[in-house]
Order: structure tokens, then sequence, then C-alpha cells
């Protein structure tokens, strides 16, 4: 059968929860399927580096903006561009002008269908959602053919705020493959770092924006011991604030930042403890990852977290209004390593029975099937 051509529409293409799920598919799909793909921040690409080189994509610059203020003539070019492809697939508020596009002119014929993804917030949504921006999702999103999210939270806010009928909401969580997770983590993988006789490693895997509050994790490891070394895998504007951080609590000498890294199967089980630090979550897969690769967990509780880690785990998730209590938790895995390998092998199995990607990659196949009306879409067909 002819490959799909997919148009997908992104806030940004830099390598991230939403970025790594969208290439999987992607490289999934395999010859089923043709891409192209748009960024609101157009230098930010990074995750291309990701997909599979047998994949046909293509990131055109000569194709309508999706940054600038909403206006007829923008959505009148969007549209235009829009006939070619078989489905449109968006992604998080960046890419909401393509979705208004897609409802003002859905009387007329020929235009693909359209599925948005929402996976979550930017720090300035971070304590409230923007009335108005609230108010263009629920108008923007009256002809998508389905809104796609991984978390309880986003289901509610989808339901309550942006209004949208149950029937369009589908919750798919995250999947990665367990079993890649599973094996011991390459030496040499994570660059600069050789285990010291002693240390206890904290590590994390972001991208260094202000929602994911790094800070707050550099203070927690400088109090947890002078035997932590934290590693922090990732880039983004936030880098030297966390440096800064680092030299003021004295975790200078102890902190590691290789910048981003593919694959994190081949270093995440060098930590000993994974942490997030956020000010706002809501199903990030690289806690997936983490537990995969049987590891203990300290996190704020925001988003799924909570419930996404085992019940033994679940206690070492504290309140965000209550710093101490992190801090407390963290330590508390820095000084125990026997509770440490309970809770990891805990974690892992809960992500060995519940978060398989080939659950995940099913759905999200049959989804995009039907939208096209094509029963058997995915590889090989």
């Amino acid at each position: 059968m002819k490959p799909a051509k997919i148009l997908h529409l992104h806030s940004t293409f830099n390598l991230g929860g939403k970025e790594a799920r969208a290439v999987r598919l992607m490289n999934h799909f395999g010859a089923a399927a043709e891409h192209v793909i748009l960024s609101a921040e157009p230098g930010s690409l990074s995750a291309r580096e990701a997909i599979d080189p047998a994949i046909k994509v293509s990131f055109p610059t000569d194709a309508p903006s999706l940054a600038g203020k909403p206006s007829l003539k923008r959505y009148r070019e969007f549209v235009t561009y829009f006939r070619q492809f078989d489905l449109i697939l968006s992604y998080n508020w960046g890419s909401m002008d393509g979705v208004m596009a897609r409802t003002l002119f859905s009387r007329i014929e020929g235009l693909p269908p359209l599925i948005h993804h929402e996976d979550g917030f930017n720090e300035d949504e971070q304590k409230k959602l923007n009335w108005k921006r609230n108010l263009f999702r629920k108008f923007a999103l009256g002809a998508a053919q389905a809104l796609v999210v991984p978390s309880e939270n986003l289901v509610r806010i989808a339901r309550d705020v942006w209004k949208q009928p149950e029937q369009k909401i589908h919750r798919i969580p995250n999947g990665i493959d367990v079993k890649r997770f599973e094996k011991k983590a390459q030496r040499g993988a994570l660059p600069g770092f050789i285990r010291r006789e002693g240390e206890v490693v904290v590590g994390t895997v972001a991208g260094l924006r202000a929602i994911k509050n790094m800070p707050r994790l550099v203070r927690a490891c400088a109090a947890a011991g002078d035997n932590v070394r934290l590693v922090i895998v990732g880039e983004g504007p936030e880098k030297d604030r966390i440096q800064a951080e680092a030299q003021r609590a004295g975790l200078g000498d102890r902190l590691l930042m290789p910048g981003f890294l593919a694959d994190p199967a081949r270093y995440i089980g060098l930590f000993d403890i994974f942490a997030l630090s956020s000010d706002s979550e809501q199903f990030p897969i690289s806690l997936i990852e983490a537990m995969a690769a049987g590891l203990p967990v300290a996190a704020t509780d925001v988003g799924d977290i909570k419930s996404m880690v085992s019940q033994a785990n679940q206690g070492f998730i504290k309140p965000l209004g209550d710093e101490s209590k992190f801090f407390e938790s963290l330590t508390t895995l820095v000084q125990h390593q026997q509770l440490r390998e309970d809770l990891g092998m805990q974690n892992r199995l809960k992500a060995q029975a519940e978060y398989n990607e080939s659950k995940m990659l099913a759905r999200y196949a049959l989804l995009y099937g039907q939208a096209q009306g094509r029963a058997d879409f995915g590889p090989g067909k």
C-alpha cells in the first residue's frame, strides 16, 4: 500500500519526552509512512538525530511558519499546505495555530484529519493555565479527530477546562522498550564519568528549562552528603544557572553535565538514584526509563509521578511546596543501599508490567489508522 504522508506540527523538535515518542513512532511505522516536520522554533531540531536513517523525512524551510500572530492570511496558507497530506499530527501549544486553521476551514473538502497531542505546559502555565489559551484551545480543537494525552491530569484538563467530549480524548500512557533498559549500562557511555569509591550517583535526564527546577536538585544533593555526585543529562537555557547554584552549594566539583546524550539505555543504569525536581510534569518518559533500569526514585509530587512509581517507592515522592521533605527523601536513599536496591527492583517490575511500549505502539497505530480510514496502518503494511 502507498505510504501515508504525515505532517507533524511541533512546538519544538529538540529532544524531550514528546519528541522521543514521536521519533519512536516514526521509526516503528517504517516504510508505511513518509514524514514532514515543522517546528515553531525552526532551529530546535536536535531530535532529528534519533530518526532512523531509513525513514523518509524532510524539514522544509519554505512551509508556513507556526510562529506568529493569529491571522486569517496565515491560516489560509496552512490550509493550502495541508492538502498534500493524509494525516496531520500536532503537538502542544506551539502548534495550535495549525490546529485552529484546520478547524476554521473544516468545511473545505479534501483536508486531512488532524490528531492533537498534549503533553504538558511550560513555565508560563506552570501555576495556572492561561485563560486566553484555554479559550483558544477549546475552539481550535473543535475539528480535531482526536486529542491524545499521556496522563490522568491532562484527561481532566481536556474534559473539564477545554470542554472536549469524552469520546475525543484518548489517554495513551508513554511506553518504552523495557528490555533494552534491563541490560547492564555501558562503561564509557557517560563522557567524563569515572565512578569513585564510596560515592552515590544521583542522576536525571531532562531539558534544562526553568520548569525542571534543577537548582532544587543541586541543593538536595549538596545536603545529602559529601559522597554524592550529581549527573544531569540534557541541554537548555538553564545550564549556567545550574552550574552557578552548584558552585554556591559546594557541589561544583561533584556535578557532571555531559549535555544531550542519545539512547539513555546505554547510561541511565550508571546512576544509583533517579531524581526529578520539577515544578511541573505529566507522565515523564525519563521516569519510565529509570524504573526499567531498576532505579529508586526521589521526586516532587507533580503530574502522574506518584502513581507511576511502585507502591513501595511512593513514600519518596514529596509535595512540591516542601523542599525539606524532598531533601530528606533523597538523603534517605543515599544512606541506605539495600533500600535503593529493593525499591529499584519494585520499580523495574512495575515498568515491565505496565509500561512496555508494545501496548503504546499498537494503540497509536490503531488511532492513526482509523483517522486515515486504513485499518492496516502500521509497520510492514
